[in-house]
């Protein structure tokens, strides 16, 4: 009995002893390779920490380039492989955001987009974090939050743990309290982030969190990085400007178990549901990955793609799974269809065409990138755009193409516009194009002026009539362009519309879903934007770029909280809103009136069905 108390004795003296292990590790983040003096300021810091020997690894959270594009990417890896010591990556909102690949190429580049790796007795956890592809709230995906899951279910709860993510565990991500709700339930210690470009503590909800600063330069000469130490229960941060001797101690946190039950912020609210409950949920499916696009009704299934490149289709009756297709890349494309054919494109390169009844694969075109963009069907006839840089036509029977553009700068991510024989679409290249439909060959390209990439027309899918193209960009700005020649006819940012709009049953007026709590309405044609109408819709602050979609005079739309909306436009009230998650609702499917398809970045597919009372 004593021997077996002394064996257990020494186990216990050798974990504490373990825990308490000094080291030293380089913490680097937001790098943005692609912005002007980013690889210089990389290359310095890479070569500052080699001649560190004390550094035992280095972690790099988020925000590793500008755009994510893979030129940028490829970059990025040449330098990091410079290290003489381990690294571990993550991408943050600019690699996942704007990304050409919706991530693909991120993981080709480094092999992963999370980690798990045990040192001296901690266990450091890292996952990605976006918005992905669309503008939203940063959010911690569906598949990231999943195998965290696995993870943890192997940690041991008294193994103390180091959190990694690019946003701060607060507010920023839509999906803060999931996360911090599982680290609660072991013995986190400290997590890190970055995202803010600055050294400071972050509120965590009771677990120790740091921000650390961006590697760029900003004002000064050179850029920096942190050198963190763990030693006597001690974590310390100590900000390092390569090529200088010494470095600036400016926090200290105590490593510990600690009393989560201290704090506790509000976790979002359903009230909403209660409110308004003329709609329900018939039923919700929950995917194991995001989901980032418009789910299509065919066959009587809905079917959707997910992040990490899965084709589900699940029956309209009760939301049960019926079948699966996988692809080698996350899916950003919305499937569209033609009598039983499904035309959609994936991060692996290839645009499918599958049986929509039992999801079996008809053929596949091989595009030279990426194929996020979705596609639309016109006289069998698919047109679509993707990352390689082009348009494309296709003949959905063959899968042959019939012709492809490719005058693009930048990629294709959303869908096409068929109108008076063009084909419209933006692109990030900042720039707005109509081709010939027949042809593809190009008739027209349009900008609003700026030359930041980020104020592309890439998001909104373009809408038209009386001869004139309607977008709204991220500059804020409704424009409205001559269908013929190109031409600005004007622009208006009277209401602060950001890619989200849509266009009346009648074509007598666009809509738009202002960034704080106003639908308006502005009226077609003219020479001069007019204002309609406005209302208040009381949804808050809003981003998200998912379209306003009319049936039967209502006007439906999702917010960036999780909401779906039904309006009345004429009486200027809300008929219902139902809150299905706190993530981003993708364009909506209105199948018939108060029956709605949404879909939620979160990945969860629901079928909301208005009430008859």
């Amino acid at each position: 009995m004593k021997l077996r108390s002394l064996i257990s004795l020494a186990f216990l003296l050798v974990g504490i002893n373990c825990f308490s292990q000094s080291f030293k590790f380089a913490f680097v983040s937001d790098t943005h390779i692609g912005n002007e003096t980013a690889d210089e300021d990389l290359e310095r810091t890479v070569a500052d920490i080699n001649l560190q020997n004390d550094l035992e690894f280095v972690v790099i959270t988020g925000d590793i380039t500008e755009m994510g594009t893979d030129k940028e990417l490829a970059l990025a890896k040449s330098i990091f492989s410079k290290l003489n010591k381990p690294y571990y990556i993550m991408p943050g909102n600019h690699d996942t955001g704007w990304s050409e690949s919706g991530g693909v190429s991120f993981i080709r580049e480094f092999g992963y987009d999370k980690f798990v790796f045990d040192h001296k007795g901690y266990r450091f956890i890292g996952c990605a974090s976006g918005p992905y592809v669309r503008m939203s709230d940063g959010h911690i995906p569906r598949d990231a939050v999943v195998w965290m899951d696995s993870v943890l279910t192997a940690t041991p709860k008294d193994q103390p743990i180091v959190f990694l993510n690019h946003y701060p565990l607060e507010n920023a991500l839509d999906n803060w309290f999931e996360v911090i709700d599982r680290l609660k339930n072991h013995n986190t210690q400290l997590a890190l982030c970055g995202h803010g470009h600055g050294n400071r503590e972050v509120n965590a909800e009771g677990i120790p969190a740091v921000m650390g600063r961006s590697n760029l330069r900003a004002k000064a000469l050179v850029g920096g990085y942190n050198i963190v130490e763990f030693a006597n229960g001690v974590a310390s941060f100590a900000e390092k400007t390569p090529g200088k001797e010494g470095q600036r101690l400016w926090k200290s946190v105590k490593l510990q178990k600690q009393d989560y039950k201290k704090t506790g912020y509000p976790r979002p609210s359903f009230a909403i549901n209660d409110q308004y409950k003329s709609v329900r949920a018939k039923w919700t499916f929950h995917s194991d990955a995001n989901v980032i696009s418009t789910p299509v009704f065919a066959s009587n299934l809905v079917i959707y793609g997910n992040s990490i490149g899965a084709i589900e289709a699940l029956s309209i009756k009760n939301g049960k799974k019926q079948w699966t297709y996988k692809t080698g890349g996350a899916i950003y494309s919305s499937p569209a269809v033609s009598g039983n054919k499904m035309i959609i494109g994936s991060g692996d390169g290839n645009i499918y065409c599958l049986d929509t009844r039992k999801g079996k694969l008809l053929w596949k075109l091989n595009a030279d990138a990426a194929v996020l963009g979705t596609p639309i069907i016109e006289n069998d006839i698919a047109y679509i755009g993707g990352s390689d840089h082009k348009m494309r036509a296709i003949n959905i029977n063959s899968g042959k193409e019939l012709w492809a553009f490719g005058g693009l700068e930048g990629a294709v991510v959303s869908q096409p516009l068929i109108y008076e024989g063009k084909i419209i679409f933006g692109a990030w290249d900042r720039h707005l194009y109509a081709l010939d439909k027949k042809s593809g060959e190009l008739i027209w390209k349009w900008n609003n002026g700026h030359t930041n990439r980020m104020f592309s027309p890439a998001m909104v899918n373009p809408v038209a009539t009386k001869g004139v193209i309607y977008i709204a960009a991220p500059d804020r700005y409704l424009s409205a362009i001559d269908a013929i020649s190109g031409k600005t006819l004007w622009r208006t940012n009277e209401a602060t519309v950001r890619e989200s709009i849509g266009i009346s049953a009648n074509k007598e007026l666009i809509y738009g879903k202002t960034m704080n709590d106003e639908i308006v309405a502005f009226k077609t044609g003219g020479e001069r934007a007019e204002l309609a109408w406005k209302m208040n819709a009381a949804y808050g602050y809003e981003h998200v770029p998912s379209m306003l979609i009319e049936k039967s005079g209502v006007v439906y739309f999702g917010t960036k909280n999780g909401t779906v909306y039904a309006i009345d436009p004429l009486q200027k009230k809300i008929n219902w809103a139902h809150k299905i998650d706190n993530s981003m609702i993708n364009t909506v499917n209105v199948l018939a009136p108060g029956k709605v398809i949404a879909a939620t970045m979160d990945g969860k597919i629901a079928l909301l069905e208005a009430v008859n009372k």
